[in-house]
């Protein structure tokens, strides 16, 4: 039983986390709705898993760095804890990107506004 993959996962979180926490964009800016958001898109990503096992399409398989412990068929615990990470990971990138080009604009106007940048 190995813990490497799932730790890995840990850890990465934990790093979006800390810039989430530095810039204030998802879960340290509105926690409640950023719990509502993400847990909303792990339950959309294990329907879309279910439903790809179901069909056949989607198989756990082996690997070393798994801890072997499985959640249902073809389910590592890993998955939900992937799943988590990726919503995660996509709403920090979303929320800094629109964060970004927000204050992009509003430098762009304030300089139209002051004569650009003679």
């Amino acid at each position: 039983m190995s813990f490497l993959y799932l730790g890995g996962l840990l850890l990465a979180t934990f790093c979006m986390l800390l810039i989430d926490r530095r810039f204030r964009l998802f879960f340290f800016a509105d926690p409640r709705v950023a719990a509502v958001v993400t847990l909303l898109g792990v339950v959309l990503f294990l329907l879309w898993d279910v439903a790809g096992i179901g069909l056949g399409i989607f198989l756990m398989g082996q690997s070393q760095y798994l801890t072997g412990v499985v959640l249902g068929p073809e389910m590592p615990l890993e998955e939900p804890v992937f799943l988590t990470f990726l919503s995660l990971c996509t709403m920090i990138i979303y929320t800094g990107a629109a964060k970004f080009l927000r204050q992009r604009t509003e430098q762009s106007r304030t300089s139209a506004r002051s004569g650009g940048d003679a």
